[in-house]
């Protein structure tokens, strides 16, 4: 039933695109939607995600420096992560006040009365950057093997993993995905706490501009929300899907390019992007329910994208593992990993709630690195926490794999 109406709603949304220039034209509802993200008041763009790009830049820095024992250290990469005391090469992101870490676990819907757990979850990300540049570290010239951490060899590629074959680097970036991204945009600036805050309805429908701007509050925090999927500055600023598997994005982005390219998946940016399109139009027009429509259809499709790649690179490490190949299947495993952890702030739009609940993540989590970890794991456990995932989002284990 929700394939039909998913079906439906993306149909109805290529009927309000248009294909062949940026010339708004009406649809629906008088929802003028662009072909492009191009929104425009007095002849100047509305849109603005200025401080989503500055933190996908500091990022970007941080995961650069994650595998440099010779450069960087812990200091450093805890000072990326909360932007202290000018840790950037990039000198305008040091003077920016603000942080990738403040942003980790910080959406109005899961976290605004659950501080403990976001305060947790922000502690796991100290802790990877901690461990590598310790007990990893000191390894770094010894082969590592079970319950001893050093490097392994992924072909001509060298790989570092902990005591129980965990890349702590993959671990940090896949799970910020979604701790940081998902969070943001699926619970943060698309929820009604956040959208619909005090007199943001009366305020658009006013059209009430925020001081010195050319935009409604609404309007922004939709851009920002946008922003954290395509603010990158490798990536196209008016038709991201262009170039869709060509950017240097390394987050979010990247792996909706990547389930995407699976031809089970196909689509799912396409419909992404016009959601987001359809979504901002909506608000401009004042239409809060074809908006609220937009707002499931991203919340499904980029969930879905943290399952698919769960599933995908869990499968991936079984297969190398069958293979005797520790370096490629701890690689995998590592990944997998991540995107696990970031099935906690995957978004339900049925209800508003992850998919699979923090308890059920935590047991995964549990379950990969019991014992000796990557080391000791079954394909049968690989197997049941892949199917589990897999019935949640209503796809199958091989859709995945592919």
């Amino acid at each position: 039933m929700r394939k039909i109406f998913l079906s439906a709603i993306i149909g109805s949304l290529t009927l309000l695109s248009c294909t062949s220039d940026d010339t708004p034209k009406p649809g629906a509802n008088n929802i003028e939607t662009p072909v492009n993200y191009t929104f425009e008041r007095d002849n100047s763009s509305t849109v603005d995600y200025n401080g989503q790009t500055t933190r996908l830049q500091m990022s970007a820095e941080l995961f650069s420096n994650f595998t440099d024992f010779d450069n960087a250290s812990e200091e450093l990469l805890l000072n990326m992560f909360s932007n202290e005391n000018s840790p950037f090469e990039n000198a305008s992101l040091n003077e920016s006040s603000k942080s990738v870490k403040s942003k980790v676990a910080a959406s109005s819907l899961y976290f605004s009365a659950n501080t403990v757990e976001s305060s947790e979850i922000k502690n796991d990300f100290d802790s990877y950057i901690s461990g590598q540049f310790t007990t990893v570290k000191e390894n770094k010239d010894v082969l590592a093997e079970a319950g001893v951490s050093g490097q392994i060899a992924q072909g001509s590629s060298v790989r570092y993993v902990n005591e129980k074959g965990l890349e702590l680097n993959q671990a940090f970036a896949k799970g910020l995905i979604g701790g940081f991204l998902a969070d943001q945009i699926l619970n943060n600036y698309l929820s009604k706490l956040v959208l619909d805050e005090a007199d943001n309805r009366s305020n658009n429908d006013a059209k009430v501009l925020e001081e010195g701007e050319l935009y409604t509050t609404m309007e922004h925090k939709w851009d920002e929300a946008y922003g954290y999927l395509y603010g990158d500055p490798s990536i196209p600023t008016a038709n991201p899907n262009s170039k869709l598997n060509e950017s240097d994005d390394r987050l979010l982005f990247n792996y909706l390019g990547q389930v995407d390219a699976n031809e089970n998946f196909a689509g799912l940016a396409e419909s992404t992007f016009e959601a987001f399109k359809t979504g901002r139009a909506a608000i401009v027009a004042g239409d809060y329910q074809t908006r609220d429509e937009q707002v499931a259809i991203i919340q499904e499709n980029i969930s879905k994208v943290i399952a698919v790649r769960a599933v995908h690179y869990l499968q991936g490490g079984k297969s190398a593992l069958a293979e005797d190949n520790k370096g490629a299947a701890f690689h995998e495993l590592s990944e997998g990993f991540g995107f696990i952890y970031s099935l906690r702030f995957t978004n339900n739009p049925g209800t508003d709630m992850p998919y699979i609940s923090k308890e059920k993540v935590a047991m995964y989590k549990e379950q990969l690195l019991e014992g000796n970890g990557f080391w000791d794991v079954t394909p049968e456990t690989l197997d049941s926490i892949s199917e589990e995932i897999a019935g949640a989002f209503g796809f199958s284990v091989a859709d995945a794999a592919e």
